[in-house]
Order: C-alpha cells, then sequence, then structure tokens
C-alpha cells in the first residue's frame, strides 16, 4: 500500500523534501542548492553525491567532531532512498534533527537528555575497530573500513519507542544486520548475538562518575532470529549525515518494534553465543526492563504506561500524545518470531 508523504514538515527543520529524495538530481545542483538552504536552514545537509571532504566540510561543528575517515565519506554519496511503503517507510512526520540530536539516553556522556550532546566534545571514531568472537567461523577484530567498505547503504525511517514513553519518527542510514552477520559465518551453535558499546572515560565523561548507574560496558543481546530479521538495521547516519556522537557513532543497532534501549550505541563487540546473554537494564532492574523488550501497550513499566505515548517535537503547551502499537506498529513483520510465547511474561 502506498502512504503519501507527510507535507507539514517546516523546511528549516529538515533539508527540503525535494533534496532529500533526489540525491542524483542534487548531484547536478549542488551547489545552488546549498547556497539557497544554507541561510533558512538548521539541519546539516546530507551527503548526497559528494565525496573526500566534502559532507565534513559542509556538516556542523558537532559532527565534524566526530567525523569518520574519507573513505566512508564517500559511501554516502549512493544512499539508496526509503522506500514509499511499509515497512521501511511510515508516513508519519519526521522528528525534527535538532530534536533527534539534541534528546537522548547515552549515559556515557551523563543522565539528562541534554548530556550526550553537550558533553561529547572529545569523541572520535578514527580509529576504530570491532572484535568479532564466539560462535563464528570468522572471528576477529575488525577496522571500521573492514566492516563498511563492502556495504550498500540505503535509508529507513522509522518509529523510535522508549520505554519512558517518547518517540520519535527518524531517517536512518545503514544496512541490515543479517548482511554482517552472514560475512562471520555464525555456527549452528549460534542462537544468540551479544554486543557491547565502547568504554572510553576520557571520552565518555560519565564513565567514572560516582552517580553512575551502569556496570560498563553497556551489553544488549538479540535472539538469532530477531538478529536476522530484515527489520533489524545497523545505522551509521541519520537525515543523510553520519551520525553524531550522541547518536551512537560511528555505528549502533536499530531495532524498531523493541524499546529503544535495546538499540545499543557505538558498539565494539559483537559475540555470538549459544546461551542468552545477559543484559545490562535486565541485570539492573529485571522486574522492569526485560529480555525481549518488544514494545507492548498492553504491559506497563511500574513508572510509565505503555499504551500511550508522547510524540516529539513538544513544547511546554504543545504535547502530542498518540496511542502505542504492539511491537511499535510492526506486528505484521514480527509478531511470528513469539509465537506461543506468554509477552507478559517474556517482556
Amino acid at each position: 500500500m502506498l502512504i503519501k508523504k507527510p507535507a507539514d514538515i517546516k523546511p528549516s527543520e529538515i533539508t527540503p523534501e525535494s533534496v532529500y529524495r533526489n540525491r542524483r538530481q542534487f548531484m547536478k545542483e549542488g551547489a545552488t542548492l546549498l547556497a539557497a538552504t544554507a541561510a533558512g536552514s538548521s539541519l546539516p545537509m546530507s551527503a548526497l553525491g559528494q565525496d573526500g571532504d566534502a559532507l565534513k566540510a559542509r556538516a556542523p561543528a558537532e559532527l565534524r567532531r566526530s567525523a569518520p575517515a574519507a573513505w566512508w565519506e564517500t559511501k554516502f554519496a549512493n544512499i539508496k532512498p526509503a522506500p514509499d511503503s511499509e515497512p521501511f517507510y511510515t508516513g508519519e512526520s519526521l522528528t525534527p534533527y535538532r530534536d533527534v540530536t539534541s534528546y537522548n539516553n547515552f549515559y556515557e556522556f551523563g543522565m539528562d537528555k541534554s548530556d550526550p550532546s553537550r558533553r561529547s566534545g572529545e569523541f572520535k571514531v578514527d580509529p576504530w575497530s570491532i572484535e568479532i568472537s564466539g560462535e563464528v567461523a570468522r572471528p576477529g577484530t575488525y577496522q571500521l573500513e573492514d566492516i563498511l567498505k563492502p556495504v550498500d547503504l540505503e535509508e529507513r525511517i522509522y518509529r523510535l519507542r522508549c520505554v519512558e514513553a517518547w518517540s520519535m519518527v527518524i531517517p536512518w542510514t545503514g544496512f541490515p544486520l543479517a548482511d554482517l552477520i552472514s560475512r562471520f559465518e555464525p555456527t549452528s551453535k549460534a542462537k544468540y548475538v551479544e554486543f557491547e558499546t565502547l568504554v572510553d572515560p576520557e571520552m565518555m565523561p560519565a564513565v567514572n562518575s560516582r552517580f553512575a548507574i551502569v556496570d560498563w560496558p553497556y551489553r544488549e543481546g538479540l535472539r538469532m532470529d530477531e538478529a536476522m530479521n530484515p527489520l533489524t538495521f545497523i545505522a551509521v547516519g541519520l537525515y543523510g549525515n553520519y551520525l553524531p556522537a550522541q547518536n551512537g557513532a560511528p555505528l549502533r543497532l536499530v531495532v524498531p518494534w523493541k524499546y529503544g534501549f535495546k538499540s545499543i550505541k557505538s558498539i565494539v563487540r559483537i559475540n555470538f553465543r549459544e546461551t542468552q546473554p545477559n543484559t545490562t537494564w535486565n541485570d539492573l532492574q529485571a522486574q522492569e526492563y526485560g529480555f525481549y523488550a518488544n514494545v507492548n501497550p498492553m504491559v506497563h513499566h511500574p513508572r510509565w504506561r505503555q499504551d500511550m505515548e508522547r510524540r516529539l517535537p513538544q513544547t511546554l503547551f504543545s504535547r502530542q500524545y498518540i496511542e502505542t502499537r504492539l511491537f511499535n506498529g510492526y506486528a505484521d513483520q514480527v509478531a511470528h518470531l513469539y509465537k506461543d510465547m506468554d509477552l507478559s511474561v517474556y517482556y
């Protein structure tokens, strides 16, 4: 079913729709369009056909400080646009870039929503490596270039639902996790995939905070069939540009039918296991944060009802509340993964 594009997104909030969608045309008219939009747009222009240092130069300071190497920037020249139909497009208004990048949970930088964008000035992603271990035929430590050079980037517009009952709609850039997993050739013993976030006190100032509640590193996990589902995504960018530090640079997981804490950021280790891994929030408060963490309006968190959500952006006088859907609206794609499971027990 085709879904019409939203027409109510302000030009000052995102790259103009005609530019954001028509990347090849932008390659021809980039200079003219950049001049025309630079004065009025609060959003960095998408990569859209630029290579070398062009993307880095065009990006705002928050992106330049954690910019990847030039070889990666060239990959943003040919992003496959999101289709015009579900499940890789929602038909809803996009959350403005400034909200996506300034309202974040990333406790390695602090507990407040503004801390990650405010305190990530020392974050760098070059060099970056990822350790692959466990039940795979090709374990080892892979540089970011090894991970990303073979992939074709695509755009997906997904809902993001936090367990704290707020939500966003974000245009991610990345590639299916299944494509990455297949390259490491998991064995028949690999039933789960475990992920870990970087721990670096010099770049992440809250790691050594006496108020930290997390036993670092931050850990998450998926069942193998969840990891291989076509919706599961490795994001390396948003809004056509690479990820800011506060959003999980240089690469993060996006699992749109689960609460946001499952979509682990700044990944440095992927481990394939036969047994279910321990995960950070499940270890901290198992009665509040289940391993599966599927969005479920019928199973409430002790502090937040889950049948309604606040869709960002919001102001003191303007708040949009919408009903939460089972599996965040992706039931057609993922409900079969949990057939015959009691979702109030396996929450």
